[in-house]
């Protein structure tokens, strides 16, 4: 389902939440659907439990995911996720912005940039 990347400079709990923000906002997770436990996805991906148990509750924190004492982990329903697409999409825009700024990348081009990839991704 998902898969880590151990070159990668972020923890693994955060990889692990980015993943299922994205499974959960493309619907490939839909609305009400069970998260895998936290035992078998630690399993999966041969990593401690606690690591899987910290991304669950930064996702329920963010209003992802929700527990069912008893039951496990639940995809929240899909009005409370509009507001959290925004949320991520504004994200990873201030990343950019950030390393836009880093590179010294004027306003301007960062907007020519961004209105080129719109264009392009509209016409594919």
């Amino acid at each position: 389902m998902i898969a880590i990347d151990y070159q990668n400079r972020k923890p693994i709990y955060e990889q692990i939440v980015e993943k299922f923000q994205m499974l959960i906002l493309k619907e490939i997770l839909p609305s009400g659907s069970q998260m895998p436990s936290v035992r078998s996805l630690a399993v999966e991906l041969s990593i401690n439990p606690n690591t899987i148990q910290k991304a669950y509750a930064t996702l329920e924190q963010q209003g992802y995911i929700y527990p069912i004492k008893g039951r496990g982990n639940f995809v929240a329903e899909s009005t409370e996720l509009k507001e959290q697409k925004k949320e991520a999409f504004s994200e990873k825009m201030r990343e950019l912005v950030r390393e836009g700024i880093e590179l010294e990348i004027s306003k301007k081009e960062c907007l020519d940039v961004f209105e080129n990839c719109w264009k392009e991704e509209k016409s594919s």
